[in-house]
């Protein structure tokens, strides 16, 4: 029986509300339709740059690769006043490279995608372990995956304990909770496992959608209901968490559109690399081609820009 068929399902939304799904439509079909002034959106472009988490998340990754995606993320472009991005993302053995590539002071994060990604099928101690691995190598945010299957069996109290024991193992490294949306299939089901992260995560940690493995990735739609999550959770406890889309999000039009949505739902408050991130590396180029042409006046080509993102 799906989870949205079962009791424990019916009781969560019974607490936490269903989501309008046509409410929700209309409300992100208006969001595109937002006019952004020049500097306002040569402000936007800036601050999507320090919104990217670079990442490479590849079988064939090298600590060569890693040390290039990390000469990428710290200097986007030849322009100064480009800003660093806000993460790279690597597997869990390329974190010792992406420091030593960064150095120990580095502005750039790193984050690592540990507990079994992307399928989380493993057992919890070997999640647990690679957690603290990631982070004993010099990660300074976690990626992890909920067990979907267990959150469709209805079992969100196992849910929630993994969360838990996952952020405990974290200590002072922030945790991402990726819910793998076009698995849970509903708005309903989005929302209510946002809650179920939500109610375990600290200030500083994140939930995201996607892995970007999967054949769904971050649309303005999921987005929202996660975004009213969010607000409804610190509305109700003072409790700031981040969102990070992942996957799917490939052109600086739609980067601003996403942002027009976080300040008409949570506020300029989560403007910033600290509470919102964007999953979604092929953005960087087209990001740095549009403020060049908002200078300039001009498009340039995209061999222009080193180190075309597109093969991260």
């Amino acid at each position: 029986m799906p989870a949205t068929s079962s009791g424990p399902f019916h009781r969560l939304l019974d607490s936490i509300g269903t989501v309008d799904y046509v409410g929700i439509q209309e409300r992100v079909a208006k969001y595109g339709t937002r006019s952004i002034k020049k500097n306002a959106k040569l402000w936007g472009l800036r601050t999507a740059v320090t919104m990217v988490d670079l990442t490479t998340l590849e079988g064939k990754d090298t600590p060569g690769k890693v040390a290039s995606l990390c000469r990428k993320a710290l200097r986007p472009d030849d322009d100064p006043e480009i800003p660093p991005v806000g993460a790279v993302c690597v597997y869990p053995s390329m974190v010792k490279h992406a420091r030593r590539a960064l150095g120990a002071d580095s502005t750039v994060h790193i984050a690592s995608v540990a507990t079994a990604f992307p399928s989380g099928q493993a057992p919890l101690r070997t999640r647990l372990a690679e957690v603290k691995a990631a982070v004993a190598d010099g990660s300074d945010e976690i990626d992890m995956v909920i067990s979907r299957g267990a959150f469709l069996a209805g079992e969100f109290s196992r849910v929630q304990d993994e969360i838990s024991a996952v952020r405990d193992a974290c200590g002072t490294a922030a945790l991402k909770v990726i819910l793998e949306v076009s698995e849970l299939e509903t708005y309903d089901a989005i929302r209510a496992a946002s809650v179920l992260a939500l109610r375990v995560l600290r200030p500083g940690d994140f939930i995201k959608t996607s892995t970007g493995k999967t054949s769904g990735n971050a649309t303005l739609g999921n987005q929202q209901v996660m975004l009213e999550a969010i607000r409804d959770h610190f509305l109700d406890t003072g409790v700031a968490v981040g969102m990070k889309p992942a996957g799917g999000i490939r052109t600086a039009k739609q980067a601003l559109t996403f942002l027009v949505a976080v300040k008409e739902t949570l506020g300029d408050a989560w403007l910033t690399n600290t509470r919102y991130r964007f999953g979604a590396s092929a953005l960087l180029n087209d990001l740095l081609r549009q403020i060049r042409k908002e200078k300039t006046g001009a498009y340039q080509a995209p061999y222009v820009f080193s180190e075309a993102t597109g093969n991260y």
